[in-house]
């Protein structure tokens, strides 16, 4: 089944530290709840790669997989942007303009 490259939306998200475990969570100031869960790639999360708190630009779209509870999906074969806290303040400044 092909993949409906329209539910995907462009999405900041960012690492953090939750009971011993690096996860990953979208930014505060979008659609999205910094509580919502994001299913993305290990390597994400990987604190050898990028450091905790780094702050990316994915593409995701927002799933309940059978019913259980929402999270945000990323496709592990899609490219991420690794982005600084200024280029994050950017791209969310620019979302809210789009958003009126």
């Amino acid at each position: 089944m092909a993949r409906d490259i329209y539910a995907y939306r462009e999405v900041a998200v960012e690492s953090f530290e939750q009971g011993g475990e690096v996860r990953v969570r979208p930014v505060n100031g979008q659609a999205y709840s910094s509580e919502l869960r994001v299913e993305c790639s290990r390597r994400l999360r990987d604190t050898a790669v990028y450091p905790l708190g780094s702050y990316f630009l994915v593409s995701a779209k927002l799933t309940d997989r059978l019913g259980g509870l929402p999270f945000l999906y990323v496709y592990h074969g899609d490219p991420v942007q690794a982005m600084t806290p200024q280029q994050t303040k950017a791209f969310l400044a620019e979302y809210r303009r789009r958003r009126i």
